[in-house]
């Protein structure tokens, strides 16, 4: 039998921080709709702000938005498949096309 695939956690996490800056509101502010775990893992890797508290959004914070030094956010390449850039901070409507 065939072993399970192996979940990885940091495409996981590229694809919700992705997600996240596309569905930005005018006040910089992303519906948290997504895993908790995931969620966490932002957090704890400094890309949203805290997750656990009364509002229904998170905050992207500078290291987790683009800019200059944050220009894209890749996908971790595997040995068979080559990275993929998910979005820019110049183009967010052909950026959705890529998610879908």
């Amino acid at each position: 039998m065939d072993s399970p695939m192996e979940i990885d956690k940091d495409r996981i996490d590229e694809t919700v921080l992705a997600l996240l800056y596309l569905t930005l509101d005018g006040d910089g502010r992303a519906w948290k709709g997504f895993d908790w775990k995931v969620l966490d893992r932002l957090h704890e890797k400094g890309f949203i702000g805290d997750p656990v508290n009364k509002a229904k959004s998170v905050r992207l914070t500078d290291e987790g938005s683009p800019g200059p030094k944050n220009s894209s956010v890749r996908c971790s390449a595997s040995a068979n498949k080559p990275s993929r850039t998910f979005f820019s901070s110049s183009n967010r409507k052909n950026t959705l096309a890529l998610l879908l």
